[in-house]
């Protein structure tokens, strides 16, 4: 078994509220969790206007395909979201 956590640091820019970071927000963690069956929150920079944190994870019977799986949800993000800038990402398989 492999629980694998990617960890993305994300850049909105334009947002000029907390209510418009969050109305950006929500529809990408919700298509993060029904793209790629993955648990998804926003766990820090909560306060700022225009960047977040956001924490996917995943559980899977083979490290390699947790490894595939999270490094997968990267790439969508920066091919199909284009509201958002990844400034950094960091993938952890416990």
């Amino acid at each position: 078994m492999a629980l694998g956590v990617l960890t993305l640091q994300i850049e909105i820019p334009g947002c000029q509220s907390l209510k418009e970071k969050r109305s950006r927000l929500k529809p990408l963690l919700t298509r993060l969790h029904r793209e790629f069956n993955i648990s998804v929150a926003e766990i820090g920079h909560q306060d700022a206007w225009n960047s977040a944190v956001i924490a996917c994870a995943l559980v899977s019977s083979h490290v390699g395909q947790t490894q595939r799986a999270l490094q997968g949800v990267i790439t969508w993000v920066e091919s199909y979201w284009p509201d958002v800038t990844v400034i950094d990402d960091r993938i952890e398989i416990i």
